[in-house]
């Protein structure tokens, strides 16, 4: 058998992942906010990278043909009309505020003042830092002394005591590990610091019970039960029911306040000729160019090795931020041509739309038109809103026409805002409500809409209206 060597030439294509198209596929991804720290990181790593507002000290009147030169370096989209450069007032600023006290702190502030031992007071100090947004521990005392290390000694009784004495602090309910005990808490300094005339002791004892056995009773709604469960008057009910309703069940909700989260969207819509028409957010839109006294530089004489390596650098990071902002202004002019209807009217004049749709019409990867509107917002008529939340499955109508999941939750939105609190509408009924509108849809996809907007099962926006008529 005699074997044989030969030559052959084939030609095949594959898709290669350069380095720049993987710097283009992680910047159209990433939100504005991770964009930013890679620009910073960037302009950080490279000298020769810079951003166009920092160093330019001319005025924009001076020379006309400079800046001209210059607008030719800066590769950037079009990003709608600019800010004068010498209105400060023009440019969005982020209010400032002060740090505000933490939970945390104002109770190692009381720990001080208190004559604790150096050892209570170092494992008073551990329980306050487990402590959650609520002012509740969490974790379980065995759970904290099995951290903690054996040659310390630390009992599980050291622990309890530590522990009553957080729950000592202000706010009153701190330091509890459950809602009952928070409550039991609360009621106990109550009825310690009330002076003369307030609730009667038997008030105080009744509003302890619910609390430590019949919670579940209370928030159910059935008052008339939950009498026959405590043998007592309805009088005496009342009352106990309105000491609870005074008592804070979060203890250190006035310390989990923060500072709101401002989103700068990254998409204006607006309406112009009877058109409404998406344009970039200059405020988000980062302004880089490379230096122009390197580039001059560079222009002269060969770079180096490494000049050179880090201006290719910069002109494909620059490359990267333009296409970025390209690529999401496509897709975001795309969608709001398709949702016509939602900027004229609302969300309920929301339409189906799938990320194949837009990819299809601009010629893009289903992949691309998601990494563009994940994380990317729009300010709207009717808000600012992510990009994602215009796409949505279709529903289809008694008369064949069909509607966005997006518009059949906000009309559940409406018929529960609207219901009567003594009867609110089951998903059974809400199922027959949207069936006169033409709307037919089962009662278990009412439920996860009404689940996805946040609404509560019948039977709970029953028990919540009853309570608060009690």
């Amino acid at each position: 058998m005699h074997s044989r060597q030969s030559l052959e030439l084939r030609q095949h294509q594959h898709l290669a992942l350069t380095p720049q198209l993987q710097q283009s596929i992680k910047f159209l991804q990433l939100s504005t906010h991770e964009l930013e720290l890679e620009v910073a990181q960037a302009l950080l790593d490279n000298p020769l990278l810079e951003r166009e507002e920092e160093y330019d000290t001319v005025a924009p009147d001076a020379v006309a043909d400079e800046a001209q030169s210059q607008d030719e370096r800066w590769m950037s989209v079009d990003a709608g009309p600019r800010a004068s450069a010498g209105s400060a007032d023009d440019e969005p600023v982020r209010p400032e505020a002060a740090l505000e006290e933490t939970l945390q702190e104002h109770l190692l502030q009381q720990l001080r003042l208190t004559r604790a031992g150096p050892r209570d007071m170092a494992l008073a100090s551990i329980l306050i830092e487990e402590l959650d947004d609520k002012g509740y521990l969490p974790t379980a005392l065995e759970d904290v002394l099995a951290c903690l290390p054996p040659e310390l000694g630390v009992e599980l009784d050291e622990l309890q005591a530590a522990l009553a004495l957080v729950q000592s602090f202000d706010p009153p309910g701190v330091g509890a590990r459950s809602l009952d005990e928070c409550l039991c808490l609360q009621l106990a300094q109550l009825s310690r610091h009330r002076a003369g005339g307030g609730e009667p002791d038997e008030v105080f004892r009744l509003a302890s019970e619910i609390a430590k056995e019949h919670l579940p009773l209370l928030a159910s709604g059935n008052l008339a039960r939950l009498r026959a469960a405590l043998g007592c008057e309805q009088e005496v009910l009342r009352a106990a029911h309105g000491l609870l309703l005074r008592l804070e069940p979060r203890p250190g909700r006035h310390w989990a306040t923060k500072l709101a989260d401002y989103i700068t969207p990254d998409v204006l819509i607006r309406k112009s000729r009877n058109r409404w028409v998406a344009s970039v957010n200059p405020a988000v839109m980062p302004r880089l160019r490379v230096n122009p006294v390197y580039q001059e530089l560079l222009d002269e004489s060969p770079p180096a090795p490494a000049m050179h390596s880090q201006l290719q650098q910069a002109q494909g990071l620059i490359k990267s931020v333009n296409q970025r902002f390209v690529t999401i202004l496509r897709v975001a002019q795309a969608v709001v041509d398709k949702q016509h209807d939602y900027f004229e009217r609302g969300v309920g004049a929301m339409r189906p739309l799938v990320l194949r749709d837009i990819a299809q019409e601009l010629d893009l990867h289903e992949s691309t038109v998601s990494r563009a509107t994940k994380h990317k917002y729009a300010q709207t008529p009717w808000g600012v809103i992510e990009l994602r939340r215009f796409f949505g499955a279709a529903l289809q109508t008694e008369d064949g026409a069909s509607t966005s999941a997006t518009a059949v939750r906000s009309l559940i939105v409406k018929l529960v805002s609207e219901e009567s609190g003594k009867k609110p509408l089951s998903d059974n009924q809400l199922a027959l409500k949207l069936a006169e509108q033409g709307i037919v849809i089962a009662r278990r996809t009412v439920a996860k809409y009404r689940e996805a907007a946040g609404i509560e099962p019948a039977i709970l926006r029953k028990a919540r209206a009853a309570l608060e008529r009690a």
